[in-house]
């Protein structure tokens, strides 16, 4: 690493609207613990007054796939910001199992958001093992898929033409 290069760490400190472009109450990850070569912790606090928050102010357990999605997101932003570029824009293809292991993310809880690369190819494929926790306790996990198109705006349009 030469001088120039950011550390991981030096990158991970960045405002999350400095690193992915969400934003509004569409932006659910709060900041990057840490990041490596492979792997992301961002935080996520249940926000009991959000557009998703139930009568509870509970976060429904399926948006964790979005929370997830927004940590691969970080991730791959990151590893681009550290090579002096910038991340291209992305799609989350799915996943084949998502499993919440429990209904809701209680108001005011503060969650981990982990995420581990399995799979990244130069055309753009990913997959990444993540998980979401509460404390120690593991709240949801999956295995996400995810694209970055070489070329966004045509694949976008290519998709409503189909």
């Amino acid at each position: 690493m030469t001088a120039t290069t950011p550390s991981f760490a030096q990158l991970a400190q960045q405002p999350i609207e400095a690193i992915i472009p969400h934003r509004g109450s569409m932006l659910l990850i709060d900041a990057v613990d840490t990041f490596a070569e492979e792997t992301l912790s961002a935080r996520a606090r249940v926000d009991s007054q959000a557009w998703y928050a139930d009568a509870d102010g509970a976060m429904p357990a399926w948006i964790g796939i979005e929370l997830m999605a927004q940590a691969i997101a970080a991730h791959v932003a990151l590893l681009a910001m550290r090579g002096g570029g910038h991340a291209r824009p992305g799609v989350l293809l799915g996943s084949r199992s998502y499993k919440a292991l429990q209904p809701t993310f209680a108001a005011g809880a503060c969650l981990s958001v982990r995420v581990l690369e399995l799979l990244r190819s130069e055309a753009g494929h990913g997959a990444y093992e993540c998980t979401i926790h509460h404390g120690e306790l593991c709240c949801a996990e999956a295995v996400i898929k995810v694209f970055q198109p070489p070329d966004f705006q045509s694949f976008i349009e290519g998709s409503f033409s189909s």
